[in-house]
């Protein structure tokens, strides 16, 4: 099923305004992560107001589907995108990491609205997110769980080991995306630890592999709506993204993980932000 061209439009327009909204409130507070955030920016919203069956006033129905964003350090765009489905008020936004603040700057399912899966050691999100489609499963439930992914996590043999077990136990309502921006902390993929062909290496693993632009609402639907058509194997996204994308000198940039925003890279940010939303 395509999506239609005014949900598309609508998606993209939402994603502007959490780029920007993001943006303010990093350079407002001072900490946080922008390249992870704006990386996942259009995965997270075509999983939340596409894909996946959540919605706040539903918030404990058993039988809703579960996202885990294992890589935890995009928490700032996943509470911008919470708020915005009505989990808690967006003004909140403006205590993140602040003592006592809900929006921890790692997610915690214990304290904030709309949260499954509290995460921040990375490569523990793939394992939750198997767990809960088993229970499920288990319990007669047709639910699906996305797990969305960093690149850089897939250096850690936890997620290899979860791709093992998922296969075997034939997972088919799990869904890992990967936000596949080719850069993590100290440097590029690459430079750390190449992975090599990861369709290839998902593929031998047992799981349907999808390959998709991370950054084109329309591709992003249309890799979603392939992966519910996995039967008996676990469904895989490689999503192609960049980190920082639509801030200029954070694009691609490892020092962009999680440095703070200075005044005139404020300005700067923000002026092409701005910019972009006008010209859409």
């Amino acid at each position: 099923m395509a999506i239609s061209i005014e949900k598309r439009r609508e998606l993209e327009g939402l994603c502007r305004t959490f780029r920007r909204d993001v943006i303010r409130v990093l350079h407002e507070r001072q900490t946080g992560h922008p390249g992870g955030s704006l990386s996942v920016c259009e995965i997270l919203t075509a999983l939340y107001f596409y894909a996946a069956n959540i919605e706040a006033n539903r918030a404990e129905d058993p039988n809703r589907d579960r996202i885990v964003l294992s890589k935890g350090h995009a928490a700032p765009m996943l509470y911008r995108i919470l708020a915005e489905k009505g989990f808690f008020d967006p003004a909140e936004m403006h205590s993140l990491r602040t003592i006592d603040s809900r929006l921890q700057g790692h997610p915690c399912s214990h304290s904030t609205p709309g949260v499954d899966m509290t995460s921040g050691p990375l490569g523990i999100g793939l394992s939750a997110a198997l767990g809960m489609a088993l229970g499920l499963r288990c319990d007669g439930s047709d639910a699906r769980v996305y797990a969305v992914l960093g690149d850089g996590e897939l250096n850690e043999g936890t997620i290899w080991e979860a791709c093992m077990s998922a296969a075997k136990f034939g997972a088919d309502h799990l869904t890992a995306i990967v936000d596949w921006n080719g850069v993590q902390l100290d440097g590029t993929t690459e430079q750390v630890m190449p992975m090599g062909n990861l369709s290839a290496k998902f593929s031998a693993f047992g799981w349907r592999c999808i390959e998709c632009d991370g950054h084109d609402i329309a591709s992003l639907c249309g890799a979603l709506d392939e992966s519910r058509q996995s039967k008996g194997i676990p469904s895989v996204i490689l999503a192609r993204t960049v980190k920082g994308k639509g801030v200029s000198f954070m694009e691609g940039k490892n020092s962009w993980h999680g440095k703070p925003i200075g005044e005139e890279e404020f300005k700067q940010a923000m002026q092409e932000l701005e910019a972009k939303a006008v010209c859409q």
